[in-house]
Formats: structure tokens, sequence, C-alpha cells
């Protein structure tokens, strides 16, 4: 019976591994300022609405 301690181990180290991931990309997605923002999406933007040549 113990390698259900290790299955159990292995699921909490994995779901604690999943929450930091989460919290560094929040992190990231919150230290741009809101010009950094404004210019991401101007950029996104422009990129999406060029004419894309079709094969």
């Amino acid at each position: 019976m113990r390698w259900w301690k290790v299955i159990g181990v292995a699921s909490f180290v994995g779901v604690a591994a999943t929450g930091v991931v989460l919290a560094r990309a929040e992190r990231r997605r919150r230290a741009y300022t809101p010009e950094q923002i404004r210019d991401r999406l101007r950029e996104r933007h422009a990129e999406a609405s060029d004419p894309r040549p079709t094969v």
C-alpha cells in the first residue's frame, strides 16, 4: 500500500508546481505598464488586419 502514498505525494507536488507556474505568469502579466499593453495590442491588431496572400 506504499505506492498510494507515492502517488499522493506526486499529485501534491504536481498541484504545487502548477500553482507556482500560474503565479509566475500572473506576475509577469501584471508587470506591464498600460502603455506597453496598448502598444502590444496595436501591434497585434496591425498584424491581424494586414492582408495575407492566399496560396
